[in-house]
């Protein structure tokens, strides 16, 4: 067995084992040194056999030769007087070659001085002590050395019993070393206790600030907020939300929309949240809320999840601010909208009629001067005329008055009636039209047509170096996909997620722009009420894709 592959309870037993032994034969030794053993027994290979220590000196010369200890006798000066075979093997010596050294021949040069002390004790009285022997060819050993005198015809004697440590302090040493990587490792385990002790009282630290912080925070500022669980259970609401609404925490705990919320918005709300849940999207809806007097009160919610080192939702947080004034501004603003638009489209349309009698007029005495002007006067009419028009369905949109009726709509006739307008209109811009296929849809042309002619005459606005615009048809999964797209400034990130909203307007430092900013707003209410989808793909500085889709109708036999 290699002894360093040994376990750490293994050294312990092999160290233990072989301690019994020695002390086994030692005992042994000693027993019969003083007389108090008077036979023994021998295995001599095919049997055991009885001996008497006061047989013949050739019975206990056997004896000796069968202990695994080495056994040596010397004079007064030192002589060997005897050896036996094992005593030879450890000092790896012929035996005949040992007899007649002096024992102090086997002994190491750092051993010398404790050699002379043991030996001058040992002819007083019996005693034993571990020394270092060497071998002939200058190896080191340790053995336990016991001296005992003895009673010769020759004269008196010395008997030396050397038992081999090797292996006993091979192990007491793997043992040592194996308690100097115990404590080693046990002191780089203090260490990292205390470290994760130390890191986790900063971290509790940190928690317990963060904590306060967000309370701080939360109770101070003037919106109701909360934070909920992944599975939606809220454990945690503001103190304003319980002066809002006049209910405790318990009453509302799990966010009871149908006892807070107006019943119109109860299934919007609860879509939405749940929907956030599933996907880890920002939850964001308008809703009313109960006021503790029974009034409700128009609120923008909107929570964010925060997620840990594995990107897992821990909890989401989330405020409610009261947008009751901003919606009652907005309502006005509409209501104002929607009655300037009706006031300004008569005269409109009456300062139009006019000008179209002065531009059929013949007299002579108007000038080839003047009917530039009066183009120039229809052009701004006519744009004065798209802004009103733009108003007015606004105020139909937000009356839920848009209403239009639907019929079979050939694609290519819609593309090419758009890019003849779009042409007459930009005659400097290049219309590159990639359709190529048959295909209907239903819904109102007029309104399509309006789209279209918005993603056009955006695209024109924002290109103004580029004169290159795409209008595409294409089919995918039973529905038509119509885009234009330009090679114009672009749309960042946060401009994408606005740009159908109402009065959005994408502002440049570099190009003037105009209008409301309602086309695109109108633009996503039209297809929203054909069951479409619409959307933008867009890179900042490398152009945009505006598209719509629409169920495709099925081909007629």
């Amino acid at each position: 067995m290699e002894h360093d592959t040994l376990t750490y309870d293994e050294l312990l037993s092999l160290n233990r084992e072989l301690k019994q032994q020695l002390e086994e034969a030692t005992d042994a030794i000693e027993a019969i040194r003083t007389g108090q053993v008077d036979a023994l027994v021998v295995n001599n290979g095919s049997g055991h056999e009885l001996y008497t220590l006061k047989t013949a000196d050739q019975t206990y010369r056997v004896f000796i030769e069968k202990m695994n200890e080495g056994a040596v006798t010397i004079n007064r000066e030192g002589l060997v007087l005897y050896s036996n075979t094992k005593f030879a093997a450890m000092v790896k010596m012929p035996l005949e070659k040992v007899i007649g050294l002096t024992f102090r021949t086997f002994v190491h040069p750092s051993a010398f001085e404790k050699f002379e002390r043991l030996v001058n004790k040992a002819w007083e009285e019996d005693c034993k002590e571990e020394i270092e022997l060497i071998t002939a060819n200058g190896e080191a050993i340790y053995c336990l050395l016991s001296c005992n005198t003895l009673e010769l015809d020759e004269g008196p004697a010395l008997s030396l019993i050397l038992t081999d440590l090797t292996l006993l302090k091979e192990t007491e040493n793997q043992l040592r070393i194996k308690n100097l990587e115990l404590a080693a490792a046990h002191a780089d385990t203090e260490k990292l206790n205390n470290e994760l002790e130390d890191a986790v009282k900063e971290r509790t630290k940190e928690l317990y600030l963060s904590r306060e912080h967000f309370k701080y925070l939360a109770n101070n500022i003037p919106q109701m907020s909360w934070t909920n669980l992944p599975d939606g259970k809220v454990d945690y609401y503001s103190p304003q939300w319980g002066d809002y609404t006049g209910l405790s925490f318990d009453e509302t705990t799990g966010l009871d929309w149908p006892d807070t919320l107006h019943p119109d918005d109860v299934a919007t709300t609860s879509a939405k949240f749940i929907n956030s849940l599933k996907t880890g999207e920002i939850f964001e809806v308008e809703n009313r809320y109960k006021r503790a007097d029974g009034v409700y009160r128009w609120h923008l919610n909107r929570a964010v999840p925060l997620h840990n080192e594995n990107d897992e939702i821990v909890f989401w947080v989330g405020t409610a601010t009261d947008i009751e004034e901003q919606r009652q501004q907005l309502e006005k603003k509409d209501e104002f909208i929607g009655i300037a638009s009706h006031e300004l489209k008569t005269p409109l349309t009456s300062l139009k009629g006019y000008l179209q009698l002065i531009s059929s007029y013949k007299n002579k005495d108007i000038g080839p001067s003047v009917k530039p002007y009066i183009d120039k006067a229809n052009m701004a009419l006519n744009k004065l005329q798209r802004l009103i028009n733009d108003l007015l369905d606004v105020s139909k949109i937000q009356a839920g008055k848009l209403e239009y009726a639907f019929s079979e709509v050939d694609v290519s006739e819609l593309i090419k009636t758009c890019v003849e307008n779009a042409g007459h209109v930009n005659p400097s811009y290049n219309f590159i039209v990639q359709d190529g296929h048959h295909l209907f849809i239903n819904g109102n042309a007029e309104r399509l047509e309006q789209v279209m002619m918005n993603f056009i005459n955006n695209s024109v606005k924002y290109s103004p170096e580029s004169k290159k615009i795409i209008i595409k048809s294409s089919v995918h999964d039973e529905k038509v996909r119509i885009s234009v797209t330009d090679f114009g400034i672009g749309l960042s990130e946060d401009q994408k997620e606005r740009i159908f909203e109402r009065f959005y307007r994408v502002e440049d430092k570099k190009y003037m722009t105009s209008g409301l900013g309602m086309g695109l707003y109108i633009s996503a209410e039209i297809i929203r009420n054909h069951n479409g989808l619409i959307g933008v793909e867009s890179d900042l500085g490398k152009g945009a894709t505006f598209y719509f889709e629409l169920p495709l109708m099925p081909v007629s036999e």
